[in-house]
């Protein structure tokens, strides 16, 4: 099966916000959105890194409908002033170690 043939097949008989896994590729996903105040059903790309058990670290991801989104996020995440404020907000925020509960001794 073509990946438009596989796209196709997710568009018409995939549940609504189903998340599918881009084979090979992990951290992509395909996300049918479901129809909407007149707009059809579509699908979505979602940009979510995954943990070491491969399933996405964060709830929701990126989503991009189309290559001009993606355009435009790509020249938001090469600007240099981005990595300065990611910098200074690691040395703002308060740091977390483990799941953030201490072990009490009784």
């Amino acid at each position: 099966m073509s990946l438009e043939e596989g796209l196709r097949k997710l568009l018409q008989g995939g549940r609504d916000w189903q998340r599918v896994p881009v084979k090979g590729s992990p951290g992509l996903f395909v996300v049918k959105a479901p129809a909407y105040r007149g707009r059809p059903a579509s699908l979505i790309v979602e940009i979510n890194p995954v943990g070491e058990d491969g399933a996405p670290t964060k709830r929701r991801g990126l989503m991009l409908r189309s290559r001009s989104e993606l355009e435009a996020f790509r020249q938001l995440l090469s600007n240099k002033k981005l990595d300065t404020l990611m910098d200074a907000l690691e040395k703002v925020n308060p740091k977390t170690e483990g799941s953030g509960e201490e072990e009490l001794e009784i």
